[in-house]
């Protein structure tokens, strides 16, 4: 493992920090630094028109598609610097992160061109229509279909726990296009545009009061007949590469966030006296242990990409990062809980208030607005679950890369 950078690695983060230092807001460095709702509404209206202006937004797609071309290395080193300054690196994380990276690696040069320069300035807004309410870990059971109607598709079908959706301008969907085919094969990866009258979005309020997640009803929607990515009925092997964008976390920048909600438990378990309870502290340990296993781990996975190697335990690794870290992140919510008590539920007052990372936040619901501490132990329930569920993780983990015999299917109830 590899903990230097190249000279000209340094170099380009010298760049980017001075990129940053130039066009973030006055103060955004100092300590204690807070925006007013409105500067924070102004600020994330115009920093992805800046990100584009910098041409940090897919910095790392090709310079024909509006990237930069950035190497491995470039790129990590500008994720580095974006969460060293707590500023967002994306423009939409649907658009950018996941259906972006499939178009370019899938897409035909017509849906680059068309969808990709939207997608890097921010114009146009995607959500994921993958899951539906029969069909959510075996998701090739999926029941949505598309059956063509001269240039389009003619789609019906639900979707569920679709993030989003009430914003989106396109919907990366996955549907049955091939009803006699077997259950992989038989589906296709169809960009659908949201904004027409055979789609209805219905939003499923959580328990912290939010709703970004919807259902999605299609009753006779249209998608044009060239929206397929990847060719017809061939969709699954297009969605695995989408849920690989997903179920990554950055090398080496994955565990900052986690890092400064611990500092936080930790100055809070001082202040009260709870550090000095065994089991508090014997928690504290075990998640800052997993943070430096997170972290140094990432650096493996680094040192071994650059080097065009991989071994047995690289491997590994991937395939067990996203489980270990949304585990980690569920213990470690349960033990803020027990260390901030009731003062974790609190708006705007008691020692969560501020500083802890917001993840989630209610939005035009004057009733309920719970904590962002509250918010991210909500919110951390979901991690185990989305980008592919730790027992699904699991069982891939224990089928693909250690060769144990595949899970036993239920008996076919008799008819």
């Amino acid at each position: 493992m590899d903990l230097t950078y190249p000279p000209e690695a340094e170099a380009f983060r010298t760049q980017i920090r001075g990129w940053l230092e130039e066009n973030l807001p006055a103060g955004w460095f100092d300590e204690g630094f807070e925006q007013t709702a409105d500067e924070k509404k102004a600020f994330n209206e115009a920093w992805p028109a800046k990100l584009y202006g910098g041409g940090w937004i897919c910095a790392s797609w090709p310079k024909e598609y509006g990237g930069k071309g950035l190497s491995t290395m470039e790129n990590v080193v500008l994720a580095e610097e974006f969460a060293r300054a707590k500023a967002p690196l994306r423009a939409d994380f649907f658009g950018d992160t996941l259906v972006g990276p499939t178009i370019l690696q899938h897409g035909t040069e017509e849906q680059k061109k068309h969808f990709l320069p939207a997608i890097m300035k921010g114009e146009m807004a995607w959500c994921q229509g993958f899951s539906e309410p029969d069909s959510g870990s075996d998701l090739a059971s999926l029941k949505t279909t598309a059956v063509l109607d001269g240039d389009e598709w003619v789609i019906n079908g639900q979707k569920v726990w679709t993030t989003q959706a009430q914003f989106a301008d396109y919907c990366f969907l996955l549907a049955r296009t091939d009803p006699e085919a077997p259950k992989h094969k038989g589906i296709s990866y169809l960009l659908v545009p949201m904004q027409q009258d055979g789609i209805e979005v219905r939003g499923i309020v959580q328990p912290d009061g939010t709703a970004e997640f919807n259902e999605v009803f299609f009753t006779d929607a249209r998608c044009p007949k060239d929206n397929v990515v990847g060719g017809l009925n061939d969709g699954w092997k297009v969605a695995n590469s989408t849920l690989s964008h997903e179920r990554g976390m950055s090398a080496t920048t994955g565990y900052r966030r986690f890092q400064q909600e611990f500092n936080l438990m930790v100055d809070e378990a001082k202040a009260n006296g709870k550090i000095s309870d065994p089991i508090v502290r014997q928690g504290l340990t075990r998640y800052y242990s997993k943070i430096q296993i997170l972290r140094i781990n990432g650096l493996r996975g680094l040192t071994q990409t650059l080097n065009g190697t991989k071994d047995m335990g690289v491997i590994s690794l991937s395939l067990t990062n996203k489980m270990f870290w949304s585990e980690m992140h569920r213990d470690a919510m349960e033990l803020a809980l027990n260390i901030f008590g009731a003062a974790s539920m609190l708006v705007d007052s008691g020692p969560a208030s501020g500083a802890w990372p917001a993840v989630m936040r209610a939005k035009g619901r004057d009733s309920y607005k719970p904590s962002p501490m509250m918010s991210s132990f909500f919110f951390s329930r979901s991690e185990t679950i989305w980008g592919g569920t730790a027992e699904i993780q699991r069982n891939i983990v224990g089928e693909r890369f250690l060769g144990l015999p595949r899970e036993p299917k239920p008996p076919t109830p008799a008819k």
